[in-house]
Parts: C-alpha cells; structure tokens; sequence
C-alpha cells in the first residue's frame, strides 16, 4: 500500500498523514468482551462468532428500541395539551377596580354640584302687597349650602308665613337659580278688628290693612271663621238675585246668625234651616218689602212657617202732635 507524499509548502516540514483504520461493526460488539478472556475465546470458531454476532445485533435491537422507546414518550409528553389556567379572579379584580373608578367620580361631581351657589332669585305671580326685594332677601339665609343643599320645603313655608302669601312653590332651575311663584291672599272679608278672611275662610292679618276696610265685615268665635265664610258666600249669591248686599254677618256663641244688609235691614237667621229661611225672605221682599226697603228695619226669620217684620218710625216733625 503506497503512502501519499504532499508538497509542503516552502519554510514547512511536510506532513505525513496515517491512513485512516476501518472498524467493522463486529468489532464494537467485540470490545464489549473482557481482555482476560484471551486470545483463543476470541478466535473462536465461526459458530460461536455467529452466535456473537447475532446476539451483539439483537442487543443493538434492543437499545435501539429502548432509545427509540424513549423518544416517542418525549414526543407524546410535549405533545400533552396543559389544562386552562383560571382567570376568574383577574375579572373579579377588574370589574372591582372599576366599579370604584365610577364611584369615586360620582361622589366628586356630586360634591362639585353641591358647591354651585345659587346666582339668581326669579320671582313670579302677581305681587300688589309684597316686594319682590323683600322676598328674595328672606331667602337668602337658606342658600347658604348652595344649589343642592337649598331646603326648598323650608324656603316654601317661609313664604307662606307672610301676611299676604296665600301659596308659593319653589323650583331649581338649572344651572344655579331658584325660582319662586308665589300667590297674594285675596281678602273677602274682614275678620273682627284686625284680621282678613280669604275665599277658603282663612284668616290671615297684614300689617297693612288700611285699603281694605270697605269689606264687609264677619264676626263669630274662635274656629267658626270658615263656617262663617260659607254662610257668607252663599247669602251673597242669593241675595244678588234682588240687588242687595250684605254688610255685616255674626254668629254668636249659641250659632245665632245674624246680617245686615247694605241699607240698614237686619236678618235674624236664627241657627238651622238657613236656606229655607233665605228663600222665605226672598219672597216676601220681592212680593211686598221691596218698595218700601228705606223703612224697613228688621225682619225676623226664626218662626217655622212666618216672619216678623219691624218698620222704622217716621221722624218726627217739629209742632206736629203725637
């Protein structure tokens, strides 16, 4: 077997390359057998070399099997799908954290509200005996909170204590005003010496009273205001019928009632039977008192089926006998 000589390149000693030793596969099988077995187990016959052979490969077999074994349970490990992690508390966390985001800017913008001062006072409804002025000044003290926090209930019961405020109802109007309508007492009557009746039969007693004392005038007990008013309203209804007008109508302590017409007749209604005891009047003055109404003093109504009747007496004139 010749040996390959390569031209070294000049400077360089050329290098000798060994040739490269096959190894049969048998040979692996074969170191596998101990040294101190000698030279004659391994030159056996070709029997027992066979025999070698043929278990050397069948134990090749077998590891190949083991490794090839192995690797598919690796394969069939990676291949395994892991179960779903549960999420469900990061859901619960977020809805949480939200749910107080909202929260919290709720409450700042109602606080933001609530600290809007109320700018403008509107009153409306027709005012004759109470200054606009003075209304919005009542109010002020209870605007102190602000636009939120104004007590409209108290504010509405404030006004209504005044003299002359029947009703009023108060309402936000948004952004930051308060509107107020209110309506004026309307007087019917006078009510004893210094008190005013209105068309419910409430008493109510101005300061001011002076351009009212033309009314007609009620008197009764305490409490008998709007049973007095009711009688009062109807006679004026009835009444007009006639052209007369009633100037003065009491009731006393018993439930006596009595009125004064405009023009100096008395009535005395007595205490039951009133509408029938009106319509009894009614007749007898269209039928007989009408034309003589200047001399009639007195009618008295309180007998079942009749009345009685009082004329005032002439003047006298001076030399003229009795």
């Amino acid at each position: 077997m010749g040996v390959a000589i390569e031209k070294a390149p000049r400077g360089r000693l050329p290098v000798r390359k060994r040739p490269e030793k096959v190894v049969p596969d048998e040979a692996w099988e074969d170191d596998a057998v101990p040294e101190k077995e000698g030279a004659g187990q391994r030159g056996a016959s070709g029997k027992r070399a066979g025999g070698s052979a043929n278990g050397g490969a069948s134990r090749a077999r077998g590891r190949s099997a083991k490794r090839g074994g192995a690797k598919g349970a690796t394969r069939r490990v990676e291949t395994e799908q892991r179960p779903p992690r549960n999420h469900a508390w990061l859901n619960w966390l977020l809805i949480l954290v939200g749910a107080g985001v909202v929260v919290a800017a709720a409450v700042q913008a109602y606080s933001t509200l609530q600290s809007i001062p109320v700018q403008h006072i509107v009153v409306t409804g027709q005012l004759e005996h109470t200054r606009t002025e003075a209304l919005q000044e009542m109010v002020q003290p209870a605007l102190v909170g602000g636009f939120l926090r104004a007590d409209l209930q108290r504010i509405r019961q404030q006004l209504e204590a005044l003299p002359w405020i029947y009703e009023a109802s108060v309402r936000r109007r948004w952004p930051n005003a308060l509107e107020i309508d209110v309506v004026e007492q309307l007087p019917i009557a006078r009510w004893g010496d210094n008190g005013f009746l209105n068309h419910e039969g409430q008493v109510f007693r101005p300061s001011n009273d002076s351009d009212w004392q033309a009314l007609p005038l009620l008197q009764g007990p305490e409490g008998a205001a709007r049973t007095l008013m009711a009688t009062y309203q109807r006679m004026v209804e009835l009444l007009s019928a006639v052209g007369l007008a009633v100037t003065r109508l009491a009731v006393d302590e018993r439930g006596q009632v009595e009125a004064e017409l405009a023009g100096g007749i008395r009535l005395l209604l007595g205490g039951s039977d009133f509408l029938e005891r009106m319509h009894r009047f009614l007749a007898i003055y269209r039928s007989e008192l009408a034309a003589r109404a200047g001399d009639v003093e007195r009618v008295d109504l309180r007998y079942e089926s009749g009345i009685a009747v009082a004329f005032r007496e002439p003047p006298l004139v001076a030399g003229t006998e009795q």
